[in-house]
């Protein structure tokens, strides 16, 4: 459905990205993992269509993204940010209803079917009662799930996640675990999540594209990729990887940094 084919962006003098192919298939969720600097949130952008690559094209079927308008887009693919800072304060049903924007015609506002959206939205992220709470005063966790609300209320088919757990407690990660396989499971949507936590991959996706230096180094099912020679290749890192029965998948325990 989603795919990059030789895509290379820079920033300045050199390459962030470099000849980077990468699949993303239908109803999968699917991990982009590297270290800090390996291009995953640069990737992300172009995979979204935020950014256009200097070189190679990515498509969304058989259309490439250039060539569809930011408001096509939006309606095919929405982005978790990492933080989301309003200019204004926002009621958390303003913010979810902004994922009906690329629906509505200049000066139009929202009517009752994108009411009733927004409102399924939050009933499936569980932040119903939040609804005429101040976006601001709500807890990191609780922001993360009204932004993945307003998400959901594009109505897309795709979802790009960029490190929705970063600052997040422990409790309020396994939430958003929780929540992210849920939504996939039972709405087929399909997602992709750029994360640092690699048990957070191992738990949730099915599968995983890993990347260093700019470069995708390996893809495919997480049974096949996520093994303790691909985080030392990619973190110099020894770890034991393991299947967990208890949890019901692969768990990772870092042992020492290699040099």
């Amino acid at each position: 459905m989603l795919r990059a084919e030789d895509v290379s962006f820079g920033y300045g003098n050199g390459f962030t990205l470099l000849d980077a192919t990468a699949a993303v298939d239908p109803g999968s969720l699917t991990g982009l993992l590297g270290p800090n600097g390996c291009g995953k949130t640069t990737l992300l952008k172009l995979l979204s269509g935020v950014l256009r690559p200097q070189q190679g094209r990515v498509f969304l079927g058989e259309r490439p993204l250039e060539t569809m308008t930011r408001r096509e887009l939006a309606r095919r693919i929405a982005v978790v940010p990492q933080e989301t800072h309003p200019a204004f304060e926002y009621s958390v049903l303003d913010m979810v209803l902004m994922g009906r924007h690329p629906y509505l015609g200049p000066f139009q506002l929202e009517g009752p079917v994108d009411l009733e959206i927004a409102s399924a939205s939050l009933a499936a992220t569980g932040t119903a009662q939040l609804t005429s709470r101040n976006y601001m005063t709500l807890s990191g966790g609780e922001k993360q799930r009204v932004i993945i609300a307003s998400a959901l209320a594009q109505a897309t088919e795709l979802l790009l996640l960029d490190e929705p757990t970063a600052s997040l407690d422990l409790g309020y990660q396994l939430e958003i675990a929780a929540l992210l396989s849920r939504l996939n499971r039972e709405r087929r949507v399909t997602m992709v999540l750029a994360t640092h936590d690699l048990n957070l991959a191992a738990s949730v996706c099915d599968r995983l594209i890993v990347m260093r230096n700019g470069r995708v180094l390996a893809q495919g099912a997480t049974r096949e990729v996520l093994t303790s020679e691909t985080v030392r290749r990619l973190y110099d890192v020894d770890a034991d990887v393991t299947f967990h029965e208890r949890a019901g998948h692969l768990t990772i325990v870092p042992l020492q940094r290699v040099r």
